[in-house]
């Protein structure tokens, strides 16, 4: 049985992609799994995966220089045979992996060297010196990895130029877990969204757009603010008393949330990292049976006009927000064939059943 260990400093243990979907898949199939996470919770075993806790640790630069020498220290007591590592501080420990003789695979959520051009608190210039450094790094350690999974075709592409084995696993939804399979009829004349709160995540615009829609409704604002700032600015525009604050929901909340609303918003601002990206929260949308309001981006409106599951508005224009809403809002019959119709395309093409085949076949390379 070959022993498996997915590594973060970064994500929770219950990560959706991490650990609801590759590790507890790997362990379904027979692999000896642990996760190795740092949030000070302890170890445990969860569905057959033994997390391994390396500790929590305050502060970014913590995370990126001490957390990661705990996390290797945990990984070479492990002593696996594979070894996933889940973020982009990680690369180093790969390198030392490999001259240890271990199968190293990294598993890029994002294309960081663009996630990067977006970080609100660098300044533009220090961005783009980063990005430039870390592109360069990246391309170095990647091409001696064993492997590479990538969330989206996109960055799988990017990858291709630096490594022969690479392979996409799309974070697509598990068929069923957020149907909450509520009848159109019972639906609240409310919105949501669902996932991290940001400025460039445009929760501004969507605010504003709140106080233009014709129609009574509310949004329900589920996640957590990533800037304060930005918080205590959307809070004092005239929208946010048409906003039900939700806060952190688990999984269950989250389907309550999605059941009762007639649309889920992505309006991510047109950012070097959004408009190739695969938003999770899209796919959520369209397996819960809601139809999606989303950026008018060329891959987005491609996948949503194509799926006929939704709307696509200019993430940069309130009214074109607000204007979306109240076409769903005012055409009930069609939203509820356009959240079907999402949710059609999700169950036989757009889930974790299909990723999860493919995750498997890339394991058997080693």
């Amino acid at each position: 049985m070959l022993k498996v260990a997915h590594v973060t400093s970064a994500h929770p243990r219950q990560d959706i992609r991490i650990f609801r979907k590759e590790c507890r898949t790997l362990a379904e199939h027979g692999y000896d799994v642990s996760l190795i996470v740092a949030d000070g919770k302890g170890d445990e075993c969860v569905d057959g995966v033994s997390i391994v806790d390396a500790g929590l640790l305050p502060g970014r630069l913590n995370r990126i220089f001490r957390t990661t020498r705990y996390v290797f220290e945990k990984a070479l007591k492990i002593n696996a045979d594979i070894y996933h590592l889940h973020d982009p501080e990680l690369l180093p420990i790969g390198l030392k992996l490999k001259k240890q003789g271990k199968i190293v695979i990294f598993d890029s959520h994002e294309d960081v060297p663009r996630q990067l051009l977006s970080k609100p608190y660098l300044h533009p210039l220090f961005r783009r010196l980063i990005s430039a450094v870390f592109s360069v790094y990246e391309r170095y350690v990647c091409s001696r990895l064993d492997g590479i999974v990538t969330a989206t075709p996109f960055i799988r592409d990017k990858f291709l130029a630096m490594n022969s084995v690479v392979l996409d696993v799309n974070n697509y939804p598990m068929i069923g877990e957020l149907d909450a399979e509520v009848p159109w009829e019972n639906k609240q004349n409310e919105v949501c969204y669902v996932g991290g709160i940001a400025s460039i995540r445009g929760i501004s615009e969507v605010i504003q757009s709140l106080s233009l829609i014709k129609s009574p409704v509310r949004l329900n604002l589920v996640g957590e603010f990533s800037e304060s700032a930005v918080e205590t600015e959307v809070k004092q525009l005239a929208g946010w008393t048409s906003v039900n604050a939700c806060g952190q929901l688990d999984r269950a909340e989250v389907r309550e949330v999605l059941g009762r609303s007639i649309a889920g918003l992505v309006t991510f601002h047109p950012l070097p990292n959004h408009v190739d990206a695969q938003p999770n929260k899209m796919f959520e949308y369209m397996s819960s049976g809601i139809p999606v309001i989303a950026s008018n981006f060329p891959l987005w409106r491609d996948l949503i006009e194509g799926s006929d599951c939704g709307v696509c508005v200019d993430p940069l224009n309130p009214q074109s927000i607000a204007e979306g809403i109240d076409f769903l809002i005012n055409n009930p019959e069609r939203a509820k064939q356009m959240g079907c119709n999402g949710q059609h395309a999700v169950y036989t093409r757009y889930n974790w059943d299909v990723e999860s085949k493919k995750l498997i076949e890339f394991y058997k390379k080693f």
